[in-house]
């Protein structure tokens, strides 16, 4: 057999993970038909399909999936041997992959990622950011397409290790002048009979204040259905309903907008944060770093 080259391997990878090769060259700063050419070649040297082709995109046959686990394991130990060499020039480098929930993103995420990008033993680690669902965030971590995974803490985890990140506080949000907006707190169940501005049905938040209204004996009327929390926020200031919106998220905005923010009472308005992953002692050696950082950041 042919040597197989690491190119091609990455090249694999990457069109098994997107399933599409158009943007796994887009990822990988290719031409398409030159990511087709060196996959042919391989499915050539080997003597067996690897990919099923159809207009969904692409998936791996059998012997793809087969060839799959290896290449990653390949990949793996090449990103660990560059790291390890790396470590004597005084940095760590390498690619940590990260997906996470709208809230922590619209939290402080982002900030945290940033102040870890720039110390100066980071320098060479790039890092690359999704937005997904819980679901799909387990997902991701425990196939392998994202090294790390942050997402609250109450999801169900299907047997991936993790680790604590920050806390957060949900508040309601009320247009300044509503007969709200005096209060030091409130509890959900006093919302129930208000028009609400909701993130959409198969978000994270969406779901829990639908079982805490339940809970409650009763349902939240959506009058606005938006994708993300600065649409919450605007729809709120324009008078369109209360909503409920992470401190930190409404604070940002509260300062500059006709919008006041009153704390929940209730005990699941108080939220964790985890960082998920597959196996600690896998991880290379940016995205162990990178989980170190971020598990630092835990308030408690």
């Amino acid at each position: 057999m042919r040597d197989i080259d690491i190119k091609t391997l990455r090249l694999l990878v990457a069109v098994c993970d997107l399933q599409n090769i158009k943007r796994a060259a887009v990822q990988e700063h290719i031409e398409p038909s030159a990511i087709s050419k060196r996959i042919a070649q391989l499915e050539a040297t080997l003597g067996t399909p690897l990919l099923v082709r159809s207009r969904r995109g692409v998936q791996p046959t059998p012997a793809g999936v087969a060839l799959l686990e290896h290449a990653r394991t390949v990949l793996f130990t090449m990103e660990r041997m560059e790291s390890d060499i790396a470590a004597f020039s005084g940095g760590v480098r390498g690619h940590v992959r990260l997906v996470a929930s709208a809230s922590a993103i619209a939290e402080a995420l982002l900030d945290d990622v940033a102040a870890f990008m720039r110390e100066e033993s980071n320098r060479n680690v790039k890092v690359d950011i999704e937005e997904a669902l819980s679901r799909d965030i387990v997902l991701a971590v425990r196939d392998g397409r994202a090294a790390l995974g942050v997402l609250w803490d109450t999801a169900d985890f299907e047997g991936l290790q993790r680790r604590p990140y920050r806390r957060d506080q949900l508040a309601l949000a009320v247009q300044a002048g509503h007969p709200l907006a005096g209060r030091g707190s409130i509890a959900l169940c006093e919302t129930l009979d208000l028009e609400h501005v909701g993130l959409q049905a198969n978000s994270a938040v969406h779901r829990m204040l639908q079982r805490a209204a339940a809970q409650a004996g009763g349902n939240l009327d959506y009058r606005v259905i938006v994708s993300n929390f600065d649409a919450a926020f605007r729809a709120v200031a324009a008078g369109l309903g209360v909503s409920v919106i992470p401190m930190q998220v409404g604070s940002v905005y509260a300062a500059f907008a006709n919008v006041t923010l009153v704390p929940l009472t209730d005990n699941w308005a108080s939220r964790r944060f985890a960082v998920c992953l597959r196996d600690e002692a896998l991880l290379q050696p940016a995205a162990l770093r990178m989980l170190e950082y971020l598990a630092a950041m835990a308030d408690g």
